[in-house]
């Protein structure tokens, strides 16, 4: 019904259609791309219909020093970020028409009172243009005399978890090689291991099953590197030459400039939306089950499928007790053969010496299906342009930030009718961002076991970051 090609071609089509602003420069500048895509399937004609909801493109995040207790600025501005909050404003607004007596694309009443749930035939896939920064960017490169032997695992306990492969835009410390689309089986190169162990997994060369790996006198089998950091208190990376250069499991801060951010990687984030959702704790309030993606599909770029599954499903294959409706949900995890015009291999093949350095577009482009304003455009966490004497005012505020996100929640709230507000809801003195989140039970539930049994090193965010209205 859908091929990953056409997934890919409709999302750089709607890209090559938005206006100038906020896009790189040919031949100077690369960017990063992925959107959030809306299927409806028709029983009765046999179609798909498919629709980009939310696109956006970034490659850079801000640092921990930099962060606001308004909630008004940007701390990540990865492509896939960027297309999961405006994938969320969608939704918000989608609700807004339900619950208003408004059609809805997406929602239709649930079984429970106030609670909506996706109409029949309704469901929704992710892009993303290059392989997700973290865990699932961490493989050998193709073509080293290692790549078809199966990683040797001893995977780590719930505490190894995963780490984020810096962009091309941020490597002061990259050490990265790309490589030519690696391909992989779909088996699983890695298992969890029960009990509190400190055991780590590293990806290491079985040589006697490579015995020509001496005889040709080939370079030593090497990784894909990154310079992001593994989570404070986690194992460290054992930088041993080759295969044994990085840990893989565990979780990783995206690198700043020069800066430590407090932003875990896209591997990492998949993951969670993997078992709580991508519609956030507010959203979660007024449905009666999570919103996973049906489908991860990525662009043509080096590649492992089986880095994906171990980044994006094995982690939290084994969490339990969940609440009703959520689950370890498993994406069908698939790559297209074509490439992103804008990334950073393009841009090289375009690139002339009068051009000065090849460098990653500032600017990150937030692009969603609502009535009003679709278009953001932002840099350096605020908008694109915004004076200093505007920072701080709303009119410096990206529409998909914290704060913007929680006031569109909050018109949602107020135009629900009493009555029909969601248990959650009712009786309580909710004032803050925090209070707000707290308050979704179920959510919270989830992930508090998705914390214990597979990322208990998940770094928390500063409270006072939180407590804004």
């Amino acid at each position: 019904m859908w091929s990953p090609d056409e997934i890919s071609s409709l999302c750089y089509n709607h890209f090559n259609k938005l206006p100038k602003r906020g896009k790189p420069e040919a031949g100077r500048e690369w960017t990063l791309l992925a959107a959030v895509i809306l299927l409806t399937d028709s029983s009765e004609q046999k179609t798909v219909h498919k629709q980009v909801v939310s696109l956006g493109t970034g490659t850079k995040c801000i640092g921990q020093s930099a962060m606001s207790t308004k909630g008004d600025i940007l701390n990540d501005s990865h492509a896939e970020v960027i297309a999961r909050r405006g994938g969320v404003r969608y939704l918000t607004e989608q609700l807004y028409r339900a619950v208003s007596g408004q059609s809805s694309d997406v929602f239709c009443p649930g079984s429970e009172e106030g609670k909506w749930t996706v109409k029949p035939g309704v469901s929704f896939l992710f892009f993303t243009s290059q392989t997700p920064c973290g865990d699932a960017s961490i493989f050998p490169l193709a073509g080293s005399p290692a790549q078809p032997c199966e990683p040797v695992n001893a995977i780590q306990s719930e505490e190894s978890e995963r780490r984020g492969l810096k962009r091309h835009a941020e490597s002061d410390l990259e050490e990265t090689r790309q490589g030519p689309r690696m391909k992989t089986n779909d088996t699983h190169s890695s298992h969890r291991k029960s009990g509190n162990t400190s055991e780590h997994e590293v990806i290491t060369e079985n040589k006697e099953s490579n015995p020509l790996n001496e005889v040709l006198h080939c370079d030593p089998p090497d990784l894909h590197r990154t310079g992001a950091k593994c989570v404070p208190d986690s194992p460290a990376d054992p930088l041993q030459p080759g295969l044994l250069y990085h840990s893989v499991g565990v979780l990783r801060l995206k690198p700043g400039r020069g800066e430590r951010t407090l932003s875990l990687s896209c591997s990492d984030k998949l993951a969670r939306w993997g078992v709580l959702g991508f519609q956030g704790a507010l959203l979660s309030h007024f449905l009666q089950a999570p919103l996973y993606f049906r489908a991860v599909v990525v662009g043509k770029c080096p590649y492992s499928h089986q880095a994906m599954q171990r980044a994006l499903k094995t982690r939290c294959s084994d969490v339990r007790d969940l609440p009703p409706g959520f689950s370890a949900h498993a994406p069908e995890l698939l790559q297209s053969g074509l490439e992103f015009p804008h990334n950073h291999t393009h841009t090289e093949s375009k690139h002339t010496h009068t051009q000065g350095r090849i460098s990653p577009c500032g600017a990150a482009i937030s692009w969603c299906a609502v009535s009003q304003q679709p278009l953001d455009v932002t840099a350096n966490g605020y908008k694109q342009g915004v004076t200093k004497k505007a920072l701080g005012t709303s009119q410096a505020r990206s529409l998909i930030s914290k704060v913007e996100l929680f006031h569109s929640f909050l018109k949602l709230v107020a135009a629900t009718e009493d009555s029909r507000l969601p248990e959650s809801l009712r009786g309580k003195d909710l004032k803050t961002y925090w209070d707000y989140k707290q308050a979704a039970g179920a959510y919270q539930q989830a992930w508090t076991q998705l914390r214990l049994q597979a990322f208990p090193l998940w770094p928390r965010s500063p409270p006072e970051l939180l407590l804004f209205s």
